[in-house]
């Protein structure tokens, strides 16, 4: 019994992820030591460089301009992408027009876009959110269609043979069963608004977290660019966790785990 309680401490802690974040520490520790910290500093080094900006406040002026962006470009592309994504799965002929250009510029990746948005819509806020709009719909669409597809069609059959007309049978059990597809696609858009923002942010900005990053360079803060590249893991783990609390809270009858 008692080493069943110990092997069961064990698995939580490993579980947790503790142990990795300590061995990563102790890897980038151990490799800090070869290197300059212009180079590669260590955490130490970092968390002192952390403290500075965090300090002046510069770290949390980046932070609430980068995560006003993501969110609007998130909402606005999920706003967009899932109806356009429940049309194209459910209507054939929709498909039949509108998944040519899916297909196509879905493998264009949103940086491609950089110059052609700065040119169209400036160098101000717009252009930002329009990036990071273009990159949030493909995982959020190609999600949706599929979840569309993806429903049992004896569910469908068993629907309309009992009088359900097409709407009912979309809203009562195609919507229903493409749900799970849909939150991992509204999951995916986040992580390619996210990295999305730091590239808008580097060509065009005067804030934000991809702005420290890009300029902590001129000034040799290595250090600076590590905290900033932390800052966007940090805040992208705890969007996907509240994202999937409030999924397993409100949508666990959908099949959302």
């Amino acid at each position: 019994m008692e080493k069943q309680k110990n092997s069961g401490i064990l698995l939580r802690i490993v579980g947790s992820g503790i142990v990795t974040w300590i061995l990563l520490l102790l890897i980038w520790k151990f490799g800090s030591l070869f290197y300059s910290d212009d180079f590669l500093p260590g955490p130490l080094v970092t968390v002192k460089g952390a403290a500075a900006l965090i300090a002046d406040g510069t770290l949390a002026n980046d932070i609430l301009y980068s995560l006003g962006r993501v969110l609007k470009g998130w909402i606005l592309g999920l706003v967009f992408a899932i109806p356009v994504g429940l049309c194209v799965g459910y209507f054939k002929w929709i498909g039949k027009i509108f998944e040519p250009f899916l297909n196509f510029f879905r493998f264009v990746p949103a940086i491609g876009f950089i110059t052609l948005f700065l040119l169209w819509f400036g160098v101000g806020e717009t252009s930002k959110v329009a990036l990071i709009f273009y990159a949030v719909i493909f995982p959020v669409m190609v999600n949706t269609i599929a979840g569309v597809r993806s429903v049992d069609q004896s569910l469908v059959e068993a629907s309309e043979s009992l009088g359900a007309g097409k709407a009912k049978t979309f809203f009562s059990v195609i919507l229903p069963s493409a749900v799970p597809n849909i939150f991992t696609g509204v999951r995916l858009g986040l992580s390619g608004a996210i990295i999305c923002i730091v590239a808008a942010e580097m060509l065009a900005a005067s804030e934000g977290i991809g702005y420290l990053i890009y300029t902590s360079r001129l000034y040799y803060r290595t250090d600076w660019i590590f905290t900033g590249i932390f800052t966007l893991g940090l805040i992208g783990l705890l969007a996907d966790k509240l994202i999937r609390l409030i999924g397993n809270k409100f949508l666990y009858r959908f099949g959302v785990r």
